[in-house]
């Protein structure tokens, strides 16, 4: 075989291996996405039930509910047009309260409850995913100015 040969001959199978090893990661990183949505486009096409999602909006006035005596809570999240019972075990984050912006991460049950590994509160009066501000414009609820959400 001559030298140009041989030199074309591991270019492909490196290019190969590149590819695989590409492919490889790919998968791998798809296995852990975690997509973002507002509770009526969670409802209205449900993940898979083994897929971790995260649900962006408002908690609804009036819906948290402690336990006594442990660390669980139940709350809805709501975008303004539809709500999703959440359930949640562990320390809330200093900043969740009732009516804030919350994004929540976990699993949609199969009865429409959510089930989250995680909650985040918005850290920033001007903040909130786009996502969510434009369910918040499209229910009529939006008080902000127009530049907010769209960071």
């Amino acid at each position: 075989m001559k030298p140009k040969h041989r030199r074309l001959t591991f270019l492909a199978l490196g290019l190969g291996l590149l590819a695989i090893a590409a492919v490889l990661v790919l998968s791998a990183l798809d296995d852990s996405l975690v997509f973002f949505m507002s509770p009526t486009e969670a409802l209205a096409s449900p993940p898979q039930a083994d897929r971790a999602i995260r649900i962006g909006g408002l908690v609804e006035a009036g819906s948290v509910k402690r336990a006594t005596g442990d660390t669980s809570v139940r709350f809805r999240v709501t975008d303004l047009a539809t709500a999703i019972p959440v359930t949640y075990e562990g320390v809330l984050p200093d900043l969740f309260r009732e009516g804030q912006g919350v994004v929540v991460e976990g699993w949609l049950g199969a009865d429409g409850g959510f089930t989250a590994r995680e909650v985040l509160a918005k850290h920033d009066e001007n903040y909130m995913p786009p996502e969510v501000a434009e369910a918040i414009r499209q229910s009529g609820y939006w008080q902000g100015e127009e530049s907010e959400g769209a960071q």
